[in-house]
This record gives structure tokens, C-alpha cells and sequence, in this order.
């Protein structure tokens, strides 16, 4: 089954876009919660990309997030067969697995293996933030 609908789909594009009706203030839309709320094992996501098949459960939500063991047993290499994150945004890492004490979960490590480059003017908070150079 495809989900399409129009009005919804494009109220909730313009919405993960920041231009859409929202009155609460620095409002962001998580894609990794949304994934695991509403996709939590990935199965959606293993149908559309096929390159993350190998891999297991809700961990598919956060590839760069697995340990580079865990991403060769599913025949995954970031930056090859699948591209590295543009963004990491600092909110994603509380939907991230962690062990007590703050060691990483086995399943793999927080955060990409190297840290997207990203311009200094425009990090994730240009794209969020109501303040902008005209």
C-alpha cells in the first residue's frame, strides 16, 4: 500500500518545512522520532530502501549510529552504498539507545563515525531559527 494523500501529505511537507501553521514557538520536526513511532521496527522504511535491508529492527532509523561491525554484517558502508547524514541534530541523540552510565548501546556508537561538514551560517538552527539576513 502507497500512502498518498494530498491535502495531508502536502500540509505535513510545508509543516517539516518550518512554513506551516504551528503556534508553539522553535518547533522542529524529529524524523527519527516520528520513524520509531510510527515505523518502529523500519519495515516501511526496508520496503523504499532497499540499501538498508540488512539491517535489523529500529536501528534502521539511525544508520550512522551503528558500529562499523554492525554495518558490514548488513552490507552497509556509509558514504558508499549509503550516504553519510547532512545533518545530525542535537535532539535526535535522546532517541538514540544508551547504556547506563553512558557507555554506548552494543548495537553501535551515538553520532556519525565523523561529523557532517556543515557551513558555519547555516547548522540546523539557521533553518529553524525566525532570525535571518535579508
Amino acid at each position: 500500500k502507497v500512502d498518498y494523500d494530498v491535502c495531508s501529505n502536502y500540509g505535513n511537507w510545508l509543516y517539516s518545512a518550518g512554513i506551516g501553521n504551528d503556534p508553539r514557538d522553535n518547533r522542529k520536526f524529529n524524523m527519527i522520532k516520528q520513524g520509531l513511532d510510527y515505523d518502529g521496527n523500519g519495515d516501511y522504511i526496508r520496503l523504499w530502501v532497499p540499501e538498508l535491508q540488512g539491517i535489523k529492527g529500529a536501528d534502521i532509523h539511525t544508520p550512522w549510529a551503528l558500529s562499523s561491525a554492525a554495518l558490514s554484517h548488513a552490507g552497509v558502508t556509509l558514504g558508499k552504498t549509503y550516504p553519510q547524514p547532512v545533518v545530525t541534530a542535537p535532539e535526535w541523540s535522546r532517541h538514540i539507545p544508551q547504556r547506563p552510565g553512558g557507555s554506548p548501546h552494543p548495537r553501535g556508537r551515538r553520532g556519525p563515525a565523523q561529523a557532517p561538514v556543515q557551513h558555519k551560517d547555516r547548522g540546523i538552527d539557521f533553518y529553524f531559527s525566525r532570525k535571518k539576513d535579508a
